[in-house]
């Protein structure tokens, strides 16, 4: 039997809302008063603390206020120092009570700051009249065993005073109660100076402290509760005003869903013959894309190509004019002829390789080999050289010639030469004297650093990695393509698992090629 038809779906949900909104005005409930009960509990506690510190701070101005009158009576006084201690007993002894209070002032005369069964003489206490004028022992104990007078000589010898809790007999009763006392030795007089406050007289402050409190805290409770119900009874009148709309809303749902079936009924008929369509046009665009995808690939081939045969086929054209301007001034020889040929022969080759390169570059398998650095670069600068002679660039290279690496040779070689051609031509364009191009391997955490340095004023880009992004050149068009460093960061990171990183130097601009040894 289902329990939610169209008839009782407008009922179900108010029932649903009420007990969802019952069970979460009763969590909520409960989570306040037990989180208002917790938090109470801590002010309590907060309050204990803070009204004994408060009380301990009271006992002790007191003494501090009447150490301050015996210091300026023994000060002042030009009498002898007997009849002002006899006088300063008197007025303690005629210190008053406070109100409601068992607190007063008590004073011992010390003989033997050590202890012992005579350490002090007792002189003022109106609590114990019975003791006024005797000698005191420090191994007195009271009803609970503790040698009170000894743990306060123990402090007063270390610091000058003492907080001490002991039993002792309460003012106008036979019982014992705690007492917390506080104990100052004036040394000129060889007086302790005391005065303490019963617990139970702190008990009754705080309990009347929390019944305040206690109030307080029920009647927020109560409140909030009352603003909970209020809340439900809004909640449930809502919910029944809104299900009645729900159920007009199903009704003109109904009527359109009746509508809706039919005309998907007379849809379906022609489903399939537009599905045939769509598919159709689907794969003429699939078609389009892929083509796209393709004369794009070749579009880049091509870009790379011509990037990297610009160099070249200057080179190759500098060989042919020298041969040309020889052969016209009729000094053409055969060694300077078979010198230049060899050097075409080379650039043919680069060239050559430059292709196979690129198509390598495409294939998703390539082959790594072992191989000198040093060689690599001097390939290097055979292909580039004459162009950086002619332009008076000096070249330093500083590497280990026995320095390997095990990976992609054309590709690495490639990369040096587009960072050396590069910087060549900042040199040429910047017209820099004395232009030099630095080249240094170090070896680093198991990969092999190649440094290429120039003197050309370094990177005026921001950020300087925006360099690396395919397009971007900062020669005019006839000049570059943007492609070369693009390249040159794909071969080192993608293809050597390497990082090609660039930085400023205080000349210039200087390329890090990083490829692991393994």
């Amino acid at each position: 039997m289902r329990i939610i038809t169209e008839q009782n779906v407008s009922k179900f949900i108010i029932y649903v809302f009420i007990i969802i909104m019952s069970l979460m005005i009763a969590s909520i409930s409960y989570y306040y008063v037990k989180n208002t009960y917790g938090d109470f509990d801590r002010d309590m506690k907060q309050l204990v603390n803070d009204y004994y510190t408060t009380q301990k701070q009271i006992i002790k101005k007191e003494v501090d206020v009447v150490i301050d009158i015996i210091n300026y009576k023994a000060l002042s006084s030009t009498e002898e120092e007997k009849y002002v201690k006899e006088e300063m007993v008197r007025l303690l002894h005629n210190i008053s009570f406070q109100e409601g209070k068992s607190n007063y002032v008590f004073v011992y005369e010390v003989e033997n700051l050590e202890g012992g069964d005579k350490f002090a003489k007792m002189l003022v206490n109106p609590n114990r009249p019975d003791l006024l004028g005797k000698y005191l022992s420090s191994n007195y104990e009271d009803e609970n065993g503790k040698k009170f007078r000894e743990e306060f000589l123990r402090l007063i010898r270390k610091k000058g005073d003492a907080f001490t809790q002991y039993a002792y007999k309460k003012p106008f009763e036979n019982e014992i109660k705690q007492k917390l006392s506080y104990f100052k030795y004036y040394p000129n007089w060889n007086w302790i100076v005391a005065a303490g406050i019963y617990l139970d007289d702190i008990e009754k402050d705080i309990e009347k402290r929390k019944s305040v409190l206690e109030n307080k805290v029920k009647k927020q409770v109560l409140q909030t509760l009352f603003l909970f119900v209020v809340f439900l009874s809004v909640a449930i009148v809502f919910s029944i005003l809104v299900s009645q709309k729900i159920e007009e809303f199903f009704n003109e749902y109904k009527e359109k869903v009746q509508k809706k079936s039919d005309d998907l009924i007379e849809l379906n008929k022609n489903l399939g013959l537009r599905v045939q369509e769509e598919l159709s046009k689907n794969r003429e665009k699939e078609q389009i894309l892929v083509q796209k995808s393709k004369f794009i690939a070749l579009g880049e081939m091509i870009s790379n190509i011509a990037h990297q045969w610009r160099q070249p086929l200057s080179e190759l054209s500098s060989v042919l004019m020298a041969i040309k301007f020889k052969h016209t001034m009729g000094k053409l020889d055969n060694e300077f002829l078979q010198t230049k040929t060899s050097e075409a022969d080379r650039l043919l080759e680069y060239m050559s390789h430059t292709i196979e390169d690129f198509r390598n570059f495409f294939m998703p398998k390539k082959e790594k080999e072992e191989f000198l650095i040093f060689d690599s670069i001097q390939s290097v600068m055979t292909i580039i050289g004459s162009a950086l002679k002619e332009n008076n660039i000096s070249v330093n290279i500083d590497v280990d010639k026995k320095a390997k690496l095990n990976t992609f040779l054309n590709e690495y070689e490639q990369v040096v030469l587009n960072i050396v051609s590069n910087a060549k031509d900042v040199l040429i364009q910047n017209r820099v004297i004395n232009p030099t191009i630095d080249l240094f391997l170090k070896q680093e955490n198991d990969a092999m650093i190649l440094m290429i340095q120039d003197n050309g004023g370094g990177i005026q880009v921001s950020p300087k990695s925006k360099i690396f992004e395919p397009y971007f050149t900062t020669k005019d068009d006839s000049h570059g393509t943007g492609i070369g460093l693009y390249m040159s960061k794909i071969i080192v990171e993608k293809n050597m698992r390497g990082k090609l990183k660039v930085k400023n130097t205080q000349t210039g601009a200087c390329f890090e090629i990083i490829v692991p040894i393994v």
